[in-house]
């Protein structure tokens, strides 16, 4: 049995550096508000809005460091509220998602696409793939045993040097489940 701590992911973004001296000015710089528990991650200061047609999501928090494309990940309830029919992606596969305005103090920026659920999963680093015996790719179940218990099918693993042994869900699939600060374990199971 393999142990694993749920996170919960919350609506964010990670801006590429053109996109977010678009909307903070050019020079701008992200500063860091907290560590994140994946190594090299954090969350800043920075927050944005996000807009459609329909409606417009504010405060929403930048991830850094920055990347090389605009990705915006948010929840099912938020598509719905933006009116926008976000798809279910693995962080970076981004063709053929939708866009939406991003705004900041300094301006906004449209991106043709980006904006995805993201796909439930678990990072590994190598070594914790070689000890709990799961392959970059590989779909898994996760079982949370706490009070309004569920069984995740379908969990993406990622693998990378930079990654520590965490399952990230969205709010939608947190608070469906119950799973919170002191209700967050959960059972990688390897079919």
């Amino acid at each position: 049995m393999s142990k694993i701590i749920i996170e919960i992911s919350a609506r964010h973004a990670h801006l590429s550096k053109a996109d977010f001296e678009a909307v903070f000015g050019k020079g701008a710089e992200l500063t860091m508000l907290r560590r994140l528990s994946q190594p090299h991650s954090y969350a800043a200061n920075e927050v944005v809005d996000l807009k459609t047609s329909k409606d417009e999501l504010k405060n929403v928090r930048i991830l850094g460091p920055l990347k090389d494309r605009t990705q915006v990940e948010i929840s099912k309830t938020d598509s719905y509220y933006l009116g926008i029919p976000a798809l279910t992606r693995e962080s970076g596969n981004l063709d053929g998602t939708p866009g939406l305005t991003i705004i900041g103090p300094k301006g906004e920026v449209k991106i043709r696409s980006g904006v995805i659920l993201a796909h439930r999963h678990i990072h590994a680093s190598p070594a914790d793939a070689k000890k709990y015996k799961v392959k970059r790719g590989q779909l898994v179940s996760v079982k949370f045993h706490g009070p309004r218990g569920v069984k995740f099918y379908n969990v993406l693993v990622r693998v990378d040097k930079k990654f520590s042994w965490r399952m990230q869900i969205d709010t939608d699939e947190a608070n469906a489940a119950g799973i919170d600060e002191e209700h967050n374990v959960g059972e990688v199971i390897v079919a």
